[in-house]
């Protein structure tokens, strides 16, 4: 229980890890889909084609979407392409790669399936079960030139009156699932040349800017992070201070032992006590967000510790002014 704790809590703060987890749960729930999924071709020459396409294709279209709609940088890519200018420039170096990474996560579950599909083969050899040349096979049952669709489109029915004690379905099943593996394959090992590629020719382009376009991502999300962290805690304090001055104006009595004090330093309203002031506040986020400077913090923060060690220091004079080398300066009567 504490090792599944640790690893919830890391993937909670860490956004990257979430959206590879979405990503492996997507992947893993198309596999399960397809076992359970019951496969019945319908064995007719107009059908074969759209039904064996459709599933090959039709849940893959799905699950990309799917995979789009629950990653976040869906929304994050969304919010900084759309939102106002201010004092903060939009950086398309940005944008492009979230959109690059939300893609190729959202591609992951769609081309496992279609690799599933086609390394299993019952798909294909229902679609183009009608394409074969029925010259290849010997024994297939002896009808006239137009009935000769129709028997082919019912290779996938094995129960089929047609194909009893006739090996000729056999034959043409593992002809087209040869096929549909070796497809299945081809594109499996051209994905991994492809990502081998991608991998060995990384290092040539400019690394610098890539750990730059990852780090100002990274923040984004880290902004939002805690800007919505700030508001919860500005609210439940705001909240909290409504109640008692609620409470104060009804009696004074049924407020006490609840109000206590409360120092400068844990009051986090900021100074933004009314309802006017926070929606004003929250518009100003949304039109103009901060410049990404905090010098100002900074150099406040720096000021106050410069003056705490002048007064330590003054402190530590007047200690050894009141007592020269260690000795004190009254006398005993």
């Amino acid at each position: 229980m504490e090792r599944f704790r640790m690893v919830f809590q890391f993937f909670q703060s860490n956004t990257e890890s979430v959206a590879n987890g979405i990503c492996a749960m997507l992947t893993l729930a198309s596999v399960k889909m397809y076992t359970i999924f019951d496969f019945n071709c319908p064995c007719l020459p107009k059908y074969n084609v759209l039904y064996g396409m459709g599933v090959m294709f039709i849940p893959p279209v799905v699950l990309f979407f799917v995979g789009i709609i629950v990653n976040k940088h869906s929304v994050m890519m969304l919010e900084e392409w759309t939102r106002p200018t201010g004092k903060r420039k939009k950086n398309p170096a940005i944008i492009k790669f979230m959109f690059t990474n939300l893609i190729q996560r959202a591609m992951v579950a769609p081309v496992v399936w279609i690799l599933v599909t086609l390394l299993d083969g019952k798909c294909f050899i229902c679609a183009f079960s009608v394409s074969v040349d029925p010259s290849r096979f010997n024994g297939l049952p002896n009808v006239t030139g137009l009935d000769i669709t129709r028997v082919l489109a019912k290779v996938s029915c094995k129960e089929d009156i047609i194909f009893q004690n006739n090996t000729s379905r056999k034959a043409v099943s593992r002809y087209l699932r040869c096929w549909s593996q070796a497809l299945g394959w081809s594109i499996l090992l051209f994905l991994i040349i492809l990502a081998v590629v991608a991998r060995c020719l990384k290092p040539c382009f400019d690394h610098a800017a890539f750990l730059q376009t990852r780090y100002w991502s990274n923040y984004a999300d880290l902004e939002q992070k805690l800007f919505d962290e700030t508001c919860s805690t500005h609210a439940r304090e705001f909240a909290r201070k409504c109640v008692i001055q609620f409470f104060e104006s009804m009696h004074e009595e049924m407020c006490q032992g609840m109000i206590l004090p409360l120092d400068e330093e844990d009051d986090h309203l900021h100074g933004i006590t009314s309802r006017k002031q926070v929606n004003e506040l929250l518009q100003a986020w949304y039109r103009s967000k901060p410049d990404l400077d905090v010098t100002k913090i900074a150099q406040r923060q720096y000021r106050r510790a410069r003056v705490r060690v002048t007064w330590e220091g003054d402190q530590n004079k007047g200690r050894q002014a009141f007592k020269p080398n260690g000795h004190s300066t009254h006398t005993d009567v």
